[in-house]
C-alpha cells in the first residue's frame, strides 16, 4: 500500500500545478534509441530447463486473469474463479493466479466465487476504457466496485488533461480515487499507446505515484499499441527511481498483446535487470491477460512431461 512519507524534493513537486510541472518537464529525457536497444536485447536471453519451469509458475502466480467484455456473464466470472483457484485441475502443484479483474458489477458474484482463497478481486473503474465521465461518476463506479468488495481498483487517467499539461488535474484525480479506495489497493492505468513518447510514459508514471498509486499499470488493452518492453522498461525505471528516492515499493502491471510463454518470460527478465529482483513477485509485478494462461499451462506441461501436450488437453478459453 502507498504509504510513503516523501522526501523534501518530492513534496515540494506536488505542492501546486507550477511545481508539478517544473518537475515532471524536469525528469531526464529519455533516450528512445537506448530503451528499445535494451528491451531488444534482454529479450533475447536464453533460460535453462530448471529456471524455465521456475519462471512459468512465477509468471503464472502474477497474471491477472482478466474479462472485460459487454456480453460478460455471472457464469463466465465463476468459470473464470474456477480456472483461476486451479488453473490446470490435473496438476495441482500448478500455483494459482494474482486475481481476477471484472467490471464492477459483477465484482460480487468473484468475491462469492473466490471465498477461501488470497486470489485478488480486481475491478477496473473510473469509466473504463475511455475515462470519460464526471469525477462524480468516476468516484460512484469505484465506491461500487469497493463497496461490492473489490481488493484491488484499475483506474484510467484523463489522458487529454495530461496531454493537454493539466497535470494537477490528473493528480488531483488520482488522489480523489485513492481515498475512495481506502484499503484497496489502485492500480493506474496510462494507456500508454495514447501518450505517444517515452517522455510521456515517464512524466505520467512519476505523476501516478506522486499521487498515491500501488502500481502503475500500462493499458487498459482495449487500445493498440498495449503493452510493450521498451515502455514497460521505462516504467520498471521509474519504481526503481522511486524506491531510491522514498524507500518504498511500488508496482508495474503490463496490459494487452502479452500472449505467449515466451512473451512472459521476456517481461520477467526485464524486472530482474531493470527494476530488480525484489520485483519478481505478485506484489510487485502482474500481468494483465486473458489468454497467456492457456499458453503457460501448455509450456508448463511441456517442461514436465518432456513433449508438447496440445491445447486438447487443457481448458483453453
Amino acid at each position: 500500500m502507498a504509504t510513503a512519507t516523501l522526501p523534501a524534493e518530492l513534496t515540494d513537486a506536488t505542492r501546486d500545478d507550477a511545481s508539478l510541472r517544473r518537475f515532471l518537464h524536469g525528469l531526464p529525457g529519455v533516450d528512445q534509441v537506448g530503451v528499445e536497444q535494451r528491451a531488444a536485447s534482454l529479450g533475447t536471453r536464453s533460460i535453462k530447463k530448471a529456471a524455465k519451469l521456475w519462471a512459468i509458475d512465477t509468471a503464472i502466480s502474477m497474471v491477472d486473469l482478466t474479462t472485460l467484455e459487454g456480453a460478460d456473464t455471472r457464469g463466465k466470472v465463476r468459470a473464470l474463479a474456477a480456472k483461476a483457484r486451479r488453473p490446470d485441475p490435473e496438476r495441482p502443484d500448478t500455483p494459482h493466479v494474482a486475481a481476477v479483474c471484472v467490471y464492477p458489477d459483477l465484482v460480487a458474484t468473484a468475491v462469492e466465487a473466490l471465498a477461501g482463497t488470497d486470489i485478488d478481486i480486481a475491478s477496473v473503474a473510473t469509466a473504463f476504457p475511455s475515462g470519460r465521465s464526471s469525477r462524480e461518476v468516476k468516484l460512484a463506479d469505484v465506491a461500487l466496485a469497493v463497496s461490492a468488495g473489490a481488493t484491488e481498483v484499475d483506474m484510467v487517467i484523463d489522458r487529454g488533461a495530461f496531454l493537454e499539461g493539466r497535470y494537477g488535474q490528473v493528480f488531483d484525480e488520482i488522489q480523489a480515487v485513492k481515498a475512495a479506495c481506502g484499503n484497496t489497493h489502485l492500480k493506474v492505468i496510462l494507456e500508454t499507446g495514447e501518450l505517444a513518447t517515452y517522455d510521456n510514459v515517464r512524466r505520467a508514471s512519476w505523476l501516478a505515484l506522486l499521487a498515491g498509486g500501488d502500481f502503475i499499470k500500462t493499458s487498459t488493452g482495449k487500445v493498440s499499441p498495449a503493452a510493450t518492453l521498451p515502455v514497460t522498461h521505462v516504467m520498471l525505471q521509474t519504481v526503481r527511481d522511486w524506491f531510491t528516492s522514498t524507500g518504498e515499493l511500488r508496482g508495474v502491471k503490463p496490459a494487452g498483446g502479452i500472449r505467449t510463454t515466451k512473451d512472459a518470460i521476456r517481461y520477467l527478465v526485464a524486472v530482474h535487470e531493470v527494476a530488480g529482483e525484489e520485483w519478481l513477485t505478485p506484489a510487485l509485478f502482474r500481468f494483465g491477460a486473458s489468454s497467456l494462461l492457456n499458453d503457460l499451462l501448455l509450456q508448463r506441461r511441456t517442461q514436465l512431461d518432456g513433449h508438447y501436450s496440445g491445447p486438447d488437453y487443457l481448458a483453453v478459453d
